[in-house]
């Protein structure tokens, strides 16, 4: 049981080939804005039509072409919460909750209401209007709207992103405490790497509006298969690469010679490190080690970016190969330290990927 899905949309400038499936792990799409994430969930929620294809829930087929399969939105069982919320503005609190409970009498709508307002942390606010309601609120509202029908599926389109960072940090608690308690499907639509990794168990990355990746979130963000892939999850360090030898590689861009742990399967064309895995080098390192010089640095609240030259000094601050993230506390031990530094990129932390 689960969902399955098999689709194909044309739209303007590409076609939409969608195909994976879904159990009982939160599934994360993830892709660039435009790559038919969004459109993906129209189509299983019965918005939209697709051109081709098939989609089955928990064995009943909502959408089958060949056969002229088309259940209608309201029949499909699916709980939608949009990226805007999409509250009716002239409807109250328990009213918005209660638009899909329209074949229920007053009774049963009264006792499913009062559950999702209790769920959701609703209490005193049932009368109010969504004016009145703080953003996170208003999702509030939608979420309970969208579980009030008891979904066999819950999609969710971007459902933080029209919140300040402290309340989405709130809401993403809120979130995976009511979805450890629903057993229907979920589709979690974002772009946002943090995001998708705390909420996640699978991820299935969409370009251009084809399936380009798709597995664990470990071996997603740890292990990419491609060059896109390593790029919405999140790395920010890419060289060309031409292999030397079994193990060896020569990143054209870096100007380096680097050995490597895994022996690639497929056609590679790049190689790929994340920020955070660069680190000094230690006495019993033996393997990668570089001199480097730092180009120059950008602060966040938490943590330093160094941008540095590998192998020679910068001639300017756009003269660099490597972004290198590092915690405040390890940056005031670091950048009192007389250049050059020597750093190690580990064989095992870097990823040989294909073009797509």
């Amino acid at each position: 049981m689960g969902l399955f899905v098999d689709i194909k949309k044309r739209l303007p400038g590409f076609t939409l080939e969608a195909g994976f499936e879904s159990g009982a792990e939160v599934l994360g799409l993830l892709g660039a804005s435009g790559s038919g994430k969004s459109m993906t969930l129209r189509c299983i929620a019965g918005i939209v039509k697709p051109d081709k294809g098939r989609i089955v829930l928990n064995g009943r087929v909502l959408f089958d072409s060949d056969k002229g399969v088309n259940v209608p939105c309201r029949q499909r069982k699916i709980g939608f919460l949009f990226q805007n919320y999409a509250l009716f503005p002239n409807m109250t609190v328990e009213e918005n909750i209660a638009f899909g409970l329209q074949n229920l009498d007053r009774e049963q709508k009264n006792r499913i209401i009062r559950a999702n307002v209790q769920m959701m942390k609703l209490e005193g606010l049932e009368k109010r209007y969504p004016f009145q309601l703080s953003g996170g609120q208003q999702q509030r509202v939608a979420l309970a709207r969208a579980l009030a029908i008891e979904p066999e599926a819950l999609l969710l389109d971007e459902p933080f992103s029209a919140l300040d960072e402290h309340l989405r940090s709130h809401m993403q608690k809120q979130f995976m405490d009511t979805l450890d308690h629903y057993r229907g499907v979920t589709l979690f639509v974002t772009h946002n790497i943090e995001e998708a990794y705390g909420l996640c168990g699978k991820l299935v990355v969409l370009s251009g509006g084809k399936v380009g990746a798709e597995g664990l979130k470990e071996n997603m963000f740890l292990k990419p298969p491609s060059l896109e892939t390593a790029q919405l999850t999140g790395c920010k360090n890419f060289s060309a690469v031409r292999r030397l030898s079994a193990n060896e590689w020569e990143a054209l861009d870096w100007g380096i010679r680097l050995k490597v742990e895994e022996e690639p399967e497929e056609r590679v064309s790049h190689m790929g490190i994340h920020a955070h895995h660069i680190r000094l080098a230690r006495r019993e390192d033996t393997e990668n080690i570089f001199k480097c010089w730092p180009a120059f640095t950008s602060e966040s609240p938490f943590k330093m970016t160094v941008y540095i030259s590998v192998g020679r000094k910068p001639l300017s601050p756009e003269d660099y190969h490597l972004q290198w993230e590092i915690a405040k506390e390890r940056w005031h031990e670091l950048k009192d330290r007389p250049l050059p530094w020597d750093i190690c990129l580990e064989p095992g932390k870097l990823m040989l990927l294909k073009d797509k």
